[in-house]
């Protein structure tokens, strides 16, 4: 895995994946920045909700759940001192199926956070504590 970070200008880049994909990153004005890109904390917050919501999705329709729609809201608590870093993150999963069993998103969501999502085993063993909460939506 490689990612290419091109300087633009001030504190703006583009980040480029080996898939091709482009993202741009840029600070606020206060820090020099015209908000024109995702923050780097922004991003890393966005792969690990990106990485579990796989996860999650791929077990329950394994589990032949009907899954039709699962959004994931991820908030995080950062410290009050640089560097800053996350000391807790929620994960809220909000599943919308027909009939979905709540034992299932359970196990999916343990299995994501303990085996699968490589994003939150790493933040997890850096510290982060990570927790998770679900609900269904029946539709």
């Amino acid at each position: 895995m490689h990612a290419k970070i091109q300087w633009i200008e001030e504190v703006q880049f583009s980040a480029e994946a080996d898939s091709g994909h482009t993202v741009m990153i840029d600070g606020p004005p206060d820090s020099g920045g015209q908000n024109r890109g995702t923050r780097p904390m922004e991003l890393m917050l966005m792969g690990l909700g990106g990485c579990t919501s796989f996860d999650v999705v791929k077990i329950l329709r394994k589990s032949r759940q009907k899954v039709t729609n699962c959004v994931t809201h991820v908030t995080a608590q950062r410290a009050a001192d640089i560097p800053q870093v996350f000391q807790q993150i929620a994960v809220h999963f909000v599943v919308e199926g027909q009939g979905i069993d709540p034992a299932k998103v359970e196990r999916a969501i343990h299995l994501t956070a303990d085996k699968y999502c490589s994003a939150s085993i790493m933040l997890q063993r850096a510290g982060v504590d990570i927790t998770h909460t679900f609900e269904i939506v029946e539709g």
